[in-house]
């Protein structure tokens, strides 16, 4: 047998998703307290209801939470659409840590991490048909938003996992964002709020913590934060933080060790706000972070859901280290005219993505029964995304009539340069097995608006549009005999698509509201790089492929009752997906189609009451039906679950306030459930699949304030479950296993910090 009959028996050859799918080519087959200008943590987070007067003889109600998602501030019951915040002080005394841990209380929230941090893509309501293609959750920090928007620069599972580097909270919108916040954000959107300079006092905060991980290394956390007015309205603030992870995944094999995905996140931010006058503001801010691990956290799994080599212990022959840096610039300005509200927002990002996976014990057999034997098959894979935006937008004041009119350009460069080579011992190469280099190009321009009309203190109408075009260019350049020689092609698409909001909102009492939704949302399509026939010089694939897009109709009521110690949060919504994206092969050659239909149903319900002062009880559940509705032949048949969504997925948690020496202190337990999810498609070559089963995890924490700062215990997985977050399928069609990613054991931590 040669080469090039081991690639007809390769799926997904000329396409694979890099660093999620291991096949060869892309793509186929705080400083405490608030600052100025910034809405401060709600009085139920443990930060605040750890302050809370414990002695009052009723119970205190739950203070409104103001938000910026909706690109206004407003109160979280007035917001027409299922819309939750994460504090940042709630998620530090959590031990939170990564993008996996923010979302780990949100049911319907599900973040499909594919070997450890930074390596993640997130899907909202089951808004999910695989992370091959484009992304459907939109990632912002503050208004600038962050991540690549075609397809070749593995945008989709790359999700911004931004360490707690001076954040204020995280806000989390579900449902399609499509008129406000543009492409990709058809299931959602996640946005960091970092906190704002403070132009009125001097301030700081630095913050030591340790843990220990159970079979597993110690961990450690080091950041500061510190605050400067420079004069009557200007202020900088810097902020800095490095995290050390300690592993807890041992390898066998020959690159055999203990924790071998140990690793370090660092990461700084400057912020410089000014107020040259009382209605004008500049804000620019510049973070950096990298994260790094000296091999990834997944493990292999036979598809009956055992672990092949022993509990959390993988057989490598070359250790899978990887690395993500991202660099994100922003300067916003903000005028308000009187008659509007002008908003600029620049921005400029970049990230380099560096990651190696180790294909010897799938490819090996295969190039040995060709008289190849290696010991070694590293897949490199090496990504880079320089993307710069500008958005201009004008909000009105509040009053009978409101309106946001905008427009919107971005134009993002990347590169995905892909490297297959072998060793056939120490010191003896082996031959280069395949390369690929793949360039892309993105420009969207893009005007949106929206209209909101209130004829009375009851009720408030919605419209709105966005209108946009995107223009791309993409080429594959390949080589080795597993690329079938020297090969060159390019691919050209152009598209304008439109996005619709329509939302009626209506006040049943003050404090309790009733509301209707339907809006769309969609993913932009893209071109194919095809050769063309040589004998009727047609193209021997579809040279490109179309946005998919949904429509999405929701209604809900949310409400805060019984003098405001409860809130109720409710919602029902059914979402209807049209032509979707996925790989599929046509005439032998991998790329990216439009096929095949879903439906999503789905319910919501998120509680929180305070009964006496030193209570607070909250629980949360999200019921999820996502299922393909036509057949998807690069996908699976019609009635097949979408993957990577559990139908059933709760969490529930108290927190007590109490008195002891003159402090203040908290005790805390959560506890949350995810139900069985598929990490594919049943009988798919492209996403194949993978039962992830049911999972219960408890965590339990203690905060103490004093006088200089705070001091925080904290355990996560107390009870040392063997979870399972997500799993990579494609060495499966190859006769490898499944690279399932666990669940941190269980780690007990304390951290300490100081205010000044």
């Amino acid at each position: 047998m040669d080469l090039r009959r081991l690639v007809a028996r390769t799926p997904g050859l000329r396409r694979c998703r890099p660093l999620r799918l291991p096949m060869l080519v892309a793509a186929a087959a705080g400083a405490s307290g608030s600052a100025a200008g910034q809405t401060p943590p709600a009085a139920d987070s443990p930060a605040s209801s750890s302050s809370s007067n414990a002695s009052t003889a009723t119970a205190q109600p739950l203070e409104a939470i103001t938000v910026t998602g909706t690109r206004r501030r407003e109160p979280v019951r007035d917001v027409p659409v299922q819309l939750n915040t994460i504090p940042a002080d709630q998620l530090e005394q959590s031990g939170a840590k990564t993008l996996t841990d923010y979302a780990a209380t949100q049911p319907g929230v599900n973040v499909d991490t594919s070997g450890g941090p930074g390596l993640g893509a997130v899907s909202i309501r089951g808004v999910n048909a695989g992370s091959t293609t484009i992304a459907t959750v939109g990632m912002y920090v503050d208004d600038v938003p962050f991540g690549s928007s075609t397809a070749y620069a593995v945008g989709s599972g790359t999700a911004l996992d931004m360490g707690l580097l001076d954040l204020n909270r995280v806000e989390v919108l579900r449902g399609p964002q499509g008129t406000i916040y543009g492409a990709s954000t058809m299931g959602g959107l996640i946005k960091y709020v970092t906190n704002e300079p403070d132009t009125l006092r001097f301030s700081g905060n630095a913050t030591i913590a340790g843990s220990t991980t159970a079979h597993g290394s110690p961990s450690s956390t080091l950041n500061a934060v510190i605050n400067v007015p420079i004069q009557d309205e200007v202020a900088v603030r810097f902020a800095a933080f490095q995290d050390h992870a300690g592993g807890f995944v041992d390898a066998v094999g020959p690159s055999s060790g203990s924790d071998v995905n140990t690793g370090n996140t660092v990461g700084g931010r400057v912020s410089l706000l000014a107020r040259p006058s009382h209605d004008f503001q500049i804000k620019l801010t510049a973070t950096t972070q990298e994260i790094r691990r000296d091999s990834k956290d997944a493990v292999d799994y036979t598809a009956d859901g055992q672990a092949v080599n022993g509990d959390l212990v993988k057989k490598l022959a070359i250790r899978e280290p990887y690395s993500i840096k991202t660099g994100v610039v922003g300067l916003e300005l903000d005028y308000d005219m009187g008659w509007a509200r002008l908003d600029s927002i620049t921005s400029g990002q970049r990230t380099d993505v560096s990651n190696r996976t180790d294909a010897t014990y799938v490819y090996g057999p295969l190039l040995a029964s060709i008289g190849l034997p290696v010991d070694q098959v590293p897949l490199d894979n090496n990504v880079t995304v320089s993307r710069q935006t500008q958005e201009l937008r004008l909000t009105s004041p509040r009053g009978k009539w409101e309106w946001i009119a905008g427009y919107f350009y971005s134009h993002e460069k990347g590169t995905n340069d892909q490297l297959v080579t072998s060793r056939i011992s120490e010191g003896v190469p082996g031959p280069m097995l395949a390369t690929f280099q793949l360039p892309s190009e993105y420009t969207e321009n893009a005007l949106f608006g929206d209209i909101t009309w209130n004829p009375s203190k009851q009720l408030s109408l919605t419209g709105g549009i966005r209108t946009s075009n995107n223009k791309q260019d993409f080429q594959q350049i390949g080589d080795g005999p597993l690329a079938g020689g020297p090969s060159s092609v390019n691919g050209h698409s152009s598209e304008t698509t439109n996005t619709y909001l329509a939302a009626a909102r209506y006040a049943l009492t003050p404090t309790s509201n009733v509301y209707a939704r339907a809006a769309s949302g969609f993913r932009p399509g893209g071109p194919n790089a095809v050769a063309k026939d040589p004998n009727t010089g047609e193209p021997t694939a579809p040279p490109t492929f179309k946005s998919d897009s949904l429509w999405s109709y929701e209604a809900g009521y949310k409400a805060e009752l019984m003098d405001r110690r409860l809130s109720v949060d409710a919602a029902i919504y059914t979402i209807k997906w049209k032509d979707l994206q996925q790989i599929a092969a046509v005439n032998g050659i991998g790329v990216i189609v439009n096929a095949g239909d879903a439906k999503v149903d789905g319910a919501e319900l998120s509680l929180r009451y305070r009964p006496s002062p030193p209570w607070t009880l909250y629980a949360s559940y999200a019921y999820t039906d996502g299922k393909l509705t036509e057949d998807a032949p690069g996908l699976g048949s019609s009635g097949a679950r979408l993957p990577n969504a559990a139908k059933n997925a709760a969490n529930a948690g108290a927190e007590y306030d109490f008195e002891a020496g003159g402090y203040k202190f908290q005790a805390g337990a959560d506890v949350r459930y995810v139900g069985e999810r598929n990490a594919g498609f049943e009988g798919s070559s492209t996403l194949p699949n993978y039962k992830l089963p049911d999972y219960t995890l408890v965590d339990l924490h203690a905060v103490g304030d004093f006088r200089w700062g705070q001091v925080t215990l904290y355990a996560r997985n107390v009870f040392d479950k063997r979870a399972q977050l997500g799993a990579g399928t494609n060495f499966i069609p190859l006769g490898g296993y499944a690279q399932v990613t666990p669940a941190q054991p269980r780690t007990v931590g304390v951290s300490v910090s100081a205010t000044f």
